[in-house]
């Protein structure tokens, strides 16, 4: 599959008074053209600075320090501001977690989605504008999309809200759009409406998408393939249903714990992961997860493993999984009890 988005080795820095807050530390991955590919990971893993590095979306104190981010041939952590701009909202679109704070209170939805097309089609006349966006509503299904036209966010409920962003995302026809963690603060049943939307969008469009995530579960509903990131690193990177099927790393194996099971005994816990994750002004110089990790040994603590493919585009950073590792019951992964 033909990459749409190359990132390599990037690394994203915060600076404040109490020092460099290492958010992402060298990841490299792609994105292929059609392609759903999902970021998940704990709050404070650095999936959402990697998406927001890819646009330079970032705060006035974080710093690109390494990397490329190679989109269509050109390097986004090179180009001007000018060909920035030119790409996002047109080429790159991105979905917001809270389009409370995303979208104008004063000024109606529909005017909105409307300027986001003005601004990289200045020769289109308002009323083909406004048609389009009627056209747009339509496709993400809000009702009454001449009524909803001239109404306020206000006027919006949470799920509708966050169609309307979907619509201005989707205004330019993008070629890659980026889904930062946009059903968080949705009921399950309008989580569940926008993630078949975006399944469908995406088939229609022929649009590549990032979604980004804290939920496994969510993941399998949308994506192709997953990468799993914690303290600033990719940990696992697989198809999604070897994650499923096959998980590479204690952390994806502590996620997976996690998702509740609609068919077990209401009596039944989950299995929380133990701990909290890494200060990132001073990430350790092993493994992140080894302070949380049931499997960690004393070569975990010290030095960071190298990635291991244990499958057809299935690589994982773990020691456990060296072909040196010991195969005892204390190995997940060698020693019969995976």
């Amino acid at each position: 599959m033909d990459a749409i988005l190359q990132v390599e080795n990037l690394t994203t820095s915060f600076l404040t008074s109490n020092g460099e807050v290492q958010a992402v530390r060298g990841v490299s991955f792609s994105v292929g053209k059609g392609e759903i590919l999902g970021i998940v990971g704990e709050s404070g893993s650095g999936k959402s600075v990697t998406s927001m590095s890819i646009l330079r979306l970032l705060a006035d104190t974080a710093r690109i320090k390494d990397g490329s981010i190679l989109f269509e041939g050109e390097d986004l952590t090179k180009v001007s501001k000018k060909k920035l701009r030119e790409i996002r909202g047109n080429k790159i679109s991105m979905i917001f977690q809270d389009p409370m704070s995303s979208l104008n209170p004063l000024i109606p939805v529909g005017k909105q989605v409307s300027e986001m097309i003005k601004i990289h089609h200045p020769k289109m006349g308002k009323e083909e504008r406004k048609a389009q966006v009627m056209e747009l509503f339509a496709k993400v299904r809000i009702p009454e999309p001449e009524k909803r036209y001239h109404s306020f966010p206000h006027e919006f409920s949470g799920g509708m809200r966050q169609r309307v962003m979907i619509a201005m995302a989707l205004a330019n026809k993008p070629e890659l759009l980026i889904a930062d963690e946009p059903t968080t603060a949705l009921d399950v049943t309008i989580q569940d409406q926008i993630l078949r939307q975006l399944r469908e969008l995406d088939k229609e469009y022929g649009a590549s998408i990032i979604f980004i995530t804290h939920d496994l579960g969510v993941v399998a509903e949308l994506c192709d393939r997953v990468l799993v990131m914690y303290g600033g690193l990719i940990m696992e990177e697989a198809r999604i249903e070897d994650i499923f099927e096959r998980p590479g790393h204690p952390y994806t194996m502590g996620l997976l714990h996690s998702i509740p099971d609609v068919e077990q005994e209401k009596s039944e816990r989950l299995e929380p992961i133990p701990g909290s994750p890494p200060d990132m002004t001073n990430p350790p110089a092993g493994c992140p997860f080894a302070p949380r990790c049931s499997y960690a040994r004393k070569v975990c603590a010290g030095s960071l493993p190298d990635f291991v493919e244990v499958g057809e585009g299935h690589r994982t950073r773990c020691f456990l999984q060296y072909e040196d590792a010991p195969a005892d019951e204390h190995n997940p992964f060698r020693g019969g009890n995976r």
